[in-house]
């Protein structure tokens, strides 16, 4: 019961459907169109930038300041927009954790 199956050929894993970004499998190319399910939908994705293995690509617009989440958890705040198809990296969030002024508006 709500166990992710890994299909083969699979290029990018979702693992909660609030998650902003989804995790490449493989180096993905711009140009390339990624498909992945979340809450029992298939979103496509069209990769703008090379998205290096285990980095991940933004499957929804993401606005300046905005929380990103991945498996369900913040894993920081947008430090700029970030369309679609976009690598999400250290370029473009920032980490909150372990920040005593923030801590409280990341849960």
């Amino acid at each position: 019961m709500g166990e992710k199956v890994m299909q083969k050929g699979v290029s990018v894993i979702v693992m909660d459907e609030r998650d902003h970004v989804a995790t490449a499998l493989r180096e993905l190319q711009p140009g390339e169109a990624v498909t992945c399910e979340v809450a029992g939908a298939t979103r496509a994705v069209a990769v703008s930038q090379v998205i290096p293995f285990g980095h991940k690509v933004a499957i929804v617009p993401i606005v300046e300041g905005d929380h990103v989440r991945k498996y369900g958890e913040v894993i920081g705040r947008a430090t700029c927009g970030i369309p679609v198809g976009s690598h999400v990296h250290v370029h473009n969030i920032e980490g909150i954790r372990g920040r005593g002024d923030q801590a409280a508006s990341a849960k």
